[in-house]
């Protein structure tokens, strides 16, 4: 049996319908890149029944969004209403995160999820990075078309040592950009792993977490395929869900057999 790795949903109202939603290409880098089975997560909020999830998966993917997390979880009024909000979202990830990393599952973080693990962590975001004294800007063009959105946009240095050098074995490598917000100050406890050219941080590990975490601002999972650094970055979070996955079922027997 392969890992099973949840992506939490995103809400959105399509016409007058509320539903709960993933993008593909999310949920194909669980598969393709990581050979894990993926398992949309509604955002339940409170209802969330955190022990009966953790009985049962090896890992968490949290996905990008267009929504940002809001700011009141990090003491700051909204910086500009016009942009989206999602507070179900809010109410489920950030103590799945804090729980995950507590019980050392795998986490592997995009965009709105690397912001979500900063906030749900003790960080706090750039409500809108292009502002920021010396800062670029790191935001999509909405006038080119996807393939040009999430080309190559800027380089990011790997910090030396760090896991994600020694996961892709190069000091340097291109990534797309298309986010507005990004850290401010980094939570307590994390690890940088890599900086734009700006000095914004661009991927960061939890340092003492007894599991794999990785939390990255740009999109790996675009084309993933085609892409070998992203390959090896879903590659070893597919590694660590099998070897939490082992665990898991070794203790469930241990635990059996003691009766």
């Amino acid at each position: 049996m392969r890992p099973i790795v949840i992506v939490p949903a995103c809400t959105r109202d399509f016409g007058e319908h509320p539903y709960h939603a993933a993008q593909h290409k999310y949920v194909d880098a669980v598969t393709l890149g990581a050979d894990c089975a993926s398992l949309i997560l509604p955002s339940l909020g409170a209802s969330l029944d955190l022990d009966t999830l953790f009985g049962t998966i090896d890992g968490i993917m949290l996905t990008g969004s267009a929504s940002n997390v809001h700011p009141s979880y990090y003491s700051e009024e909204v910086l500009d209403p016009s942009l989206p909000q999602d507070p179900a979202r809010d109410q489920t990830t950030l103590p799945l995160i804090r729980e995950a990393v507590r019980r050392g599952v795998p986490i592997i973080a995009i965009c709105r999820g690397f912001q979500e693990m900063n906030v749900a962590l003790g960080g706090s975001l750039h409500q809108a990075v292009q502002t920021v004294a010396g800062k670029f800007d790191h935001r999509e063009k909405a006038e080119l078309g996807m393939d040009e959105q999430y080309g190559d946009a800027h380089n990011v240095s790997l910090c030396p040592g760090g896991l994600l050098e020694r996961i892709l074995g190069v000091p340097e490598i291109p990534v797309n950009s298309l986010h507005g917000q990004g850290v401010n100050e980094l939570a307590p406890g994390l690890t940088v792993e890599a900086l734009a050219e700006d000095g914004l941080v661009e991927a960061f590990t939890v340092s003492n977490a007894p599991g794999f975490t990785l939390a990255v601002q740009w999109h790996p999972e675009w084309r993933i395929q085609h892409n070998p650094y992203s390959m090896k970055m879903f590659g070893a979070f597919g590694q660590a869900c099998r070897e939490y996955h082992e665990r898991r079922c070794e203790n469930y027997e241990r635990r059996r057999s003691a009766g």
